[in-house]
């Protein structure tokens, strides 16, 4: 305490809020902040996590924050900043609460710069460019130029990204965070409780339970939110008083655990499985809770609007009549109270997961259906679930996915524990899935094994975290799906090229088309495990290779046929067409 620092007190604020890793880009001026970290953080339980690129660090604090609660990420002032700025921009929208740490040029060299204008080194000439862009994709900001303000300014942050459940900026001028300051004391920092208006409260709910009662088929349509805003239990509660049926968006899927009696699955509009798609067409009344509606569910939102009750952190409304000022929690405990009637509950009857090998084979591209060794996206996902659930690891994994044919057919996964599927299913981000993999492994103390499974496009994007994986010394694996082509691209752009004419080769955009990389020697430059697995066989024999590594990661090759189509992604198109 004799030489603490201002950098000092935000460790000690983040260590107080349970982050035990900082993950980090060095740079000079940020410099005070990254020596307090590496030199002071292990003592308090801080580790800094050095990564290869700024998207590497950003995404690894993404997935480190999902499963932690917080995450936060140290950045150079302005070349590092901005090359974050799409992982920040996802963390965002998908609720994802990051600290984003820097610093900026001093007040020496701003003086500098008004006197002689000079262009100082990462600067735009905008000495405030980061503050005003990051204010863009963050829930608060702040740059620090002076140390008497500091602990104030840092808890209201602080503050803002664990009450909204989403990232916030935080610098300061270079030298700040070296100035003395007071520690902070033993009381950490508490979400800023959301009060609703009572009235509006008591419309919604009575509204919302004439509507529920109106109803033959209620389904409790469960969102990513109620995971961030720790509200799980208030799900689990309402289930069991009503007796209905649960499903979850593609970014809320593992919102509970999916043995739960009353789940579903996974609604990913056409692409989920048919008894999913069964309760939903029979429900006429959704309870949408914690759920962020994105355009992969306009067929469901132009069909069923008005059959919504649907409260999350921006919207509150029982069919078309919206209730301003009703918080989500606030609802959920009212409504609750109100199942005490004889007739509840329900115990409506959930249909039964579908029994392997579905619904792998029934998804299978038409093409390969009858050569039994060739791996396909179905394929891979029959088998290697297969393996996880007669080794009993489905509750030792985390599932990781950028957008992809991969996490629509992993969408269809049952059986997974809660808050383990980790995917970009808003923001929709290609090799988002690769990148959050060392977060979510750390975030859940090395418990879980992150189980990532990228297109191979999503993998050269953010291949160097693998990198990042091995001198952390984690046991992550990472399945790519190499077909040369960003498939669920060409999907959208012509889907034709998958099925070839007698003239010869589809015509596949010369811009889908990916370059040949050598995983295996990649792997092994990375210090990694490389495997390459060309059909069912070699994938089974792989898997029982890859169960017990210790302390390295492994990077596995899936060969799947150029020209394979997931069958979830054709029913997705074919919906998009409607």
């Amino acid at each position: 305490m004799k030489n603490f620092t201002v950098a000092d007190y935000l460790l000690v604020r983040l260590r107080q809020l349970d982050v035990e890793h900082v993950f980090q880009i060095p740079g000079d001026y940020v410099a005070h902040f990254t020596q307090a970290l590496e030199k002071q953080g292990p003592r308090i339980g801080i580790n800094a996590i050095g990564a290869a690129n700024e998207l590497d660090a950003a995404y690894a604090a993404d997935g480190y924050a999902r499963i932690r609660g917080l995450g936060a990420v140290s950045l150079q002032f302005g070349v590092s900043t901005f090359s974050a700025l799409n992982a920040i921009a996802g963390a965002y929208v998908e609720r994802a609460p990051v600290v984003v740490i820097s610093a900026s040029p001093s007040w020496e060299d701003r003086h500098v710069t008004n006197m002689y204008g000079v262009l100082y080194h990462h600067s735009t000439g905008n000495l405030n460019a980061d503050q005003q862009v990051f204010e863009q994709v963050t829930v608060d900001s702040a740059m620090l130029d002076n140390a008497a303000d500091a602990p104030e300014i840092i808890d209201r942050v602080l503050t803002s990204a664990i009450t909204e459940k989403r990232p916030v900026y935080l610098a300061a001028f270079k030298e700040i965070w070296g100035f003395p300051c007071k520690p902070p004391g033993k009381r950490k920092l508490k979400p800023i409780k959301k009060e609703s208006n009572p009235r509006f409260l008591e419309e919604a709910v009575e509204a919302a339970f004439a509507m529920i009662e109106k109803a033959e088929f209620p389904v409790i349509f469960a969102g990513v939110e109620l995971l961030r805003f720790d509200l799980t239990h208030l799900l689990s509660k309402l289930i069991k008083k009503s007796g209905f049926l649960f499903t979850t968006t593609s970014l809320g899927k593992t919102v509970l655990s999916e043995k739960h009696k009353g789940f579903v699955g996974t609604y990913s509009d056409l692409a989920a499985v048919p008894g999913t798609l069964e309760v939903i067409n029979k429900a006429d009344c959704f309870i949408t809770l914690g759920t962020i509606i994105t355009d992969d569910y306009l067929d469901f939102i132009s069909k069923d609007y008005g059959k919504m009750i649907r409260v999350d952190t921006i919207h509150s409304r029982v069919g078309w009549t919206p209730y301003p000022d009703v918080t989500m929690e606030d609802f959920m405990k009212e409504l609750i109270k109100c199942f005490k009637k004889p007739d509840y509950p329900k115990n409506f009857k959930a249909p039964k997961p579908p029994k392997w090998p579905e619904p792998w084979v029934s998804n299978i591209d038409p093409k390969y259906a009858k050569d039994k060794d060739v791996l396909t996206y179905n394929r891979f996902f029959q088998h290697s679930m297969a393996f996880l659930h007669k080794h009993k690891m489905m509750d030792d994994i985390i599932m990781n996915f950028g957008i992809s044919s991969a996490m629509y057919a992993g969408t269809n996964v049952f059986g997974l524990s809660q808050n383990s599927f980790i995917a970009s299913a808003a923001w929709q981000c290609i090799g988002f899935g690769t990148g959050v993999a060392l977060g979510v492994q750390l975030g859940s103390d090395n418990k879980k094994r992150a189980w990532t499974i990228p297109g191979d496009g999503g993998f050269m994007m953010i291949c160097q975290s693998l990198s990042t994986q091995a001198r952390n010394k984690l046991n992550a694996v990472t399945f790519v799906m190499s077909n040369g082509v960003y498939a669920i691209e060409q999907v959208y752009v012509n889907i034709k090229a998958f099925n070839p004419n007698k003239k010869g080769q589809p015509p596949f955009d010369n811009f889908d088309i990916l370059a040949d990389w050598d995983y295996v020697s990649l792997a092994k430059g990375f210090g990694a495990k490389g495997y390459r697995v060309t059909n069912v066989q070699e994938l089974n024999e792989c898997l029982h290779e890859i169960k017990d590594l210790k302390d390295v990661p492994a990077l596995v090759e899936v060969v799947i046929p150029k020209l394979d189509l997931a069958g979830q992604m054709n029913k997705l198109y074919q919906s998009a067409l409607q």
